[in-house]
């Protein structure tokens, strides 16, 4: 039987959990409140108290084309951006799982790019693959305007998907690694004995037992997408060209900040807090509870 911490006094248990409580609500439920009474309000041009206009707001949003784009900008670039980044991951992990010469250095090296800033990350990628410098601008001279992220928004696009996968590798190698190293050595070596080569144990025996990982990292990556790519998007693109990189979270930055309109940002954010919510309700649902190793 397992036993329990218990407090003589319930005013030191109270003290211990003091600081993260007053963490949790000055940076979740404070903000939380006040995005909830900007998206239910209007503010007067001039100043003055705020008017409550309902839903007014929501429908604005919902029946904003631009919002729709940048929905469907960022529905895009979570999937391409997810996909690429598990499949790079993945790969490497495979790799370092085989223990080849080296393996603890490739393990540093690959997880070394999740603990830079995204900002730090847009600002590499935005110089290394600049149409008029380096590789890029020898490419473009064989092969003119073949590669323009300023110009051209599919680049732009396809330039911040391979940022944020070239990061989330980094953090999505751990967890991929770890769930190899944990499938029992026994039957990896049982199926090379009964004569299975490399990439059958890989497809039969451990892909099926990554499943919980795979899933799990799925959401994860999904959601940090939506809510993590403002920097990348600040740094390289400004949310262009032609609205070609702007993402749900940067339009709640460009409404609000730059067009002053806080009860539209409001609810926008609102909306992406549902989203984010919906994803984590199904993490726990469908992933921990149903999402179990053979």
């Amino acid at each position: 039987m397992n036993k329990r911490v218990t407090f003589a006094s319930t005013r030191l248990a109270a003290l211990l959990i003091a600081p993260q409580l007053l963490l949790v609500f000055v940076f979740f439920y404070w903000p939380t409140g006040e995005a909830l009474y900007w998206a239910f309000t209007l503010e007067p041009p001039f100043g003055g108290g705020n008017q409550w206009v309902g839903l007014e707001n929501f429908r604005q949003v919902f029946t904003d084309s631009t919002y729709w784009n940048s929905v469907r900008v960022s529905v895009i670039f979570a999937i391409a951006s997810t996909t690429l980044s598990l499949a790079i991951a993945l790969l490497l992990a495979m790799f370092v799982d085989r223990r080849l010469r080296g393996h603890k250095a490739y393990s540093f090296l690959y997880f070394w790019p999740y603990a830079i800033a995204a900002p730090a990350v847009g600002l590499a990628f935005r110089f290394i693959f600049a149409p008029d410098a380096g590789l890029f601008s020898a490419i473009n001279r064989v092969f003119p305007n073949i590669w323009n992220p300023a110009l051209d928004g599919t680049d732009a696009l396809v330039l911040i998907i391979i940022a944020n996968s070239w990061k989330m590798a980094a953090y999505n190698f751990i967890f991929f690694l770890a769930g190899l190293q944990a499938i029992p050595r026994s039957i990896i070596e049982a199926a090379a004995m009964d004569g299975s080569g490399p990439l059958r144990r890989m497809r039969e025996i451990q892909f099926p037992l990554l499943s919980p990982t795979f899933f799990f990292l799925v959401i994860i990556n999904i959601t940090e997408t939506f809510v993590d790519s403002f920097g990348l998007v600040d740094i390289i693109t400004n949310g262009g060209p032609a609205r070609a990189t702007d993402l749900m979270v940067w339009k709640i930055y460009v409404d609000g900040f730059q067009g002053k309109d806080y009860s539209l940002a409001a609810a926008q954010s609102i909306v992406l807090m549902l989203l984010v919510m919906s994803l984590t309700v199904a993490q726990f649902r469908y992933v921990e509870r149903r999402i179990h190793y053979g």
